[in-house]
Parts: C-alpha cells; sequence; structure tokens
C-alpha cells in the first residue's frame, strides 16, 4: 500500500488512516500505554502474556476514544489555538460527527472487551478514566475553573492503576501511589507549558491559570506542586514498587526538578520574555523525561525482583 493512501492526500483534502489516527492522540496514548503497562507488570501475581497484551490494547484503545471525543468537543477551541489548528477536525479532514461516532463506538469496544479480556474492575476502572476525561474535565472543567489542568489530570492518572488492576483485580496502596505521581506531575508539567503558549489559551477563553492568575501565581503554583510532587516521588522508594533504584532515580530526577521549578519561580516575566522562555522550556522537556524515568524505574525494579536484586 503506497504512502498517499495510508496518509492525509494533500491533493484532495480527503482524509486518510494517518487523519483517523490523529484522532486517537497518538502520543498521549503512548504515554497511557507506558503506565498502565508497568502498573501491569509491577502489579504482585501475573496474568498470561496474550491476557496483559491484549489488556495493553483495550486500554490503549480506551485512552485513543478519549481523544477521539475530547477533539470532538474541542473543535472550536482548536480552531483558535496555533498549536491545535492542523488537528484532523480543525483541518477538515474529519468531521465532528465522525470524531464523535469513532469515539463512542471505541470506548464501548475497550471497556467490553478489557472485561472479557482479563475483569470487570480493570474494565470499569478504563470505563470511569473515559467518562472523568470526556465529561468532568473536557465539557466542565477546562472551560469553568483555571484549576482545570488539576482536578482534570486524575485521568491520566488512571493507566497505572487500571494495569494494576487486570492483575489483581482490585486496588491497593502501591497502585494509588502511582496515580498519584501523575497526578501530582501534571499540573507543573503543563502549567510550564502554558507559560510559553500563553497567547493560545487566552485567544481560545479558556480559563488556564496563567490567563485567570498571570504568570506570578502560575510560577508560585509550579514550585508549590512540584515540592509536593517530590515528597511523594521519593516516598514511593519505600513502598512495595520502590527499591535501591527507584530511589537513587527518584532522588536525582527530583533534585534537578525542584532546580527548575525553583529557577522558573525566580524568572521574571521580562527576563523571561528575552531569552523566549529558555528555562521554561528546558523545565518542560525534563518534565517528559522524569515521568518515563520514574515509571522505568518501577519496571526496572519488578522485572529484577525476581532474581533478588530488585525492591527492599
Amino acid at each position: 500500500m503506497s504512502d498517499t493512501s495510508i496518509n492525509t492526500r494533500a491533493d484532495t483534502g480527503e482524509a486518510g488512516f494517518g487523519d483517523y489516527f490523529a484522532l486517537l492522540k497518538p502520543r498521549v496514548m503512548s504515554l497511557v500505554v507506558f503506565t498502565a503497562a508497568v502498573g501491569l507488570l509491577a502489579a504482585p501475581g501475573g496474568v498470561h502474556p496474550f491476557v496483559a497484551f491484549c489488556s495493553i490494547l483495550f486500554i490503549a484503545v480506551g485512552g485513543g476514544a478519549s481523544g477521539a471525543l475530547n477533539m470532538w468537543w474541542d473543535a472550536d477551541i482548536d480552531r483558535v489555538m496555533k498549536r491545535t489548528q492542523s488537528r484532523p477536525i480543525p483541518s477538515g479532514k474529519v468531521t465532528p460527527d465522525e470524531a464523535m461516532a469513532i469515539g463512542v463506538a471505541l470506548s464501548g469496544f475497550a471497556v467490553v472487551m478489557l472485561g472479557l479480556a482479563a475483569n470487570w474492575v480493570a474494565a470499569g476502572l478504563l470505563a470511569f478514566t473515559i467518562f472523568f476525561y470526556v465529561v468532568i474535565y473536557t465539557m466542565w472543567l477546562k472551560r469553568w475553573t483555571p484549576q482545570n489542568i488539576v482536578i482534570g489530570g486524575a485521568a491520566g492518572a488512571f493507566p497505572p492503576m487500571i494495569g494494576w488492576a487486570v492483575v489483581t483485580g482490585g486496588i491497593s496502596i502501591e497502585s494509588v501511589l502511582m496515580f498519584t505521581l501523575i497526578f501530582m506531575w501534571t499540573p507543573p508539567h503543563f502549567w510550564a507549558l502554558c507559560l510559553f503558549m500563553k497567547s493560545d489559551y487566552k485567544d481560545a477563553g479558556v480559563p488556564m491559570l496563567h490567563v485567570t492568575h498571570g504568570h506570578r501565581v502560575t510560577r508560585n503554583h509550579i514550585l508549590v506542586y512540584t515540592i509536593l510532587l517530590a515528597i511523594i516521588a521519593v516516598g514511593m522508594a519505600f513502598t512495595g514498587v520502590g527499591g535501591p533504584i527507584y530511589l537513587v532515580t527518584s532522588l536525582v530526577l527530583n533534585a534537578l526538578f525542584l532546580a527548575g521549578a525553583v529557577a522558573i519561580w525566580r524568572r521574571d516575566e521580562t527576563v523571561a520574555e528575552r531569552d523566549g522562555y529558555k528555562r521554561e522550556k528546558a523545565f518542560f522537556g525534563l518534565s517528559l523525561l522524569y515521568l518515563f524515568l520514574h515509571f522505568g524505574a518501577i519496571l526496572a525494579e519488578a522485572a529484577l525482583a525476581p532474581y533478588g536484586w530488585g525492591g527492599w
């Protein structure tokens, strides 16, 4: 099959496979898959590899369905914001009705198939995650309160809990802590992005913190949440998913993350504008590495545990 039959054909304006796949927010889906897989592999016990594969697949489909429904509802905002104008709906490649139909169909498919493949506790958590992201965050919080990303961040924090539930059929302190790690990481990660993408949300009328309360308040919030995040992240080293590898990784990452947050907090807006928000962009980039390496360390502890190397 040629590339022109798979991807968008610029000369015809017709949607291709790439446009429909873009509805699923593949970058976000990759984070969902990774954290869910870590939750599954770190959980005590185990499941058949085929069950594990199918479960992660259906969790990914559920995450993608949420993305499609988010794009359907936020099409008006996406048309205004520069970083989202090329998405399938604003660009005219996919209609809103198509996006909604795909999102609803994939949501039902993912939840039912996860229940059949694993258990209904995991399926219930997936269903609640989709509902929370689409209804609570996208339809309600996002356009109503500057704390939207704080509360709404819970939606992106559920995947490791779902992966854990696939194996155990329940919830534990370890899965809740993995949830909390992502939950507390989301605000400083996203607010750092907002600092150097400042005009997009204002133009779209989205009440992000930096729009409603200014950059100084946003910088203060980034520092406070980073301090709280560091306490939780390092504390996880002494739980069932932690160990020496995780502890060393977390100490180094949180030292760097705290230093970055303090640097942002000290910054004057005039200086930041002058250097093109260099430190804010560096902090945002570090935040991506921060989450990946924390969950990578949890995975390493779980992988080495059978050989007596992981955990305490």
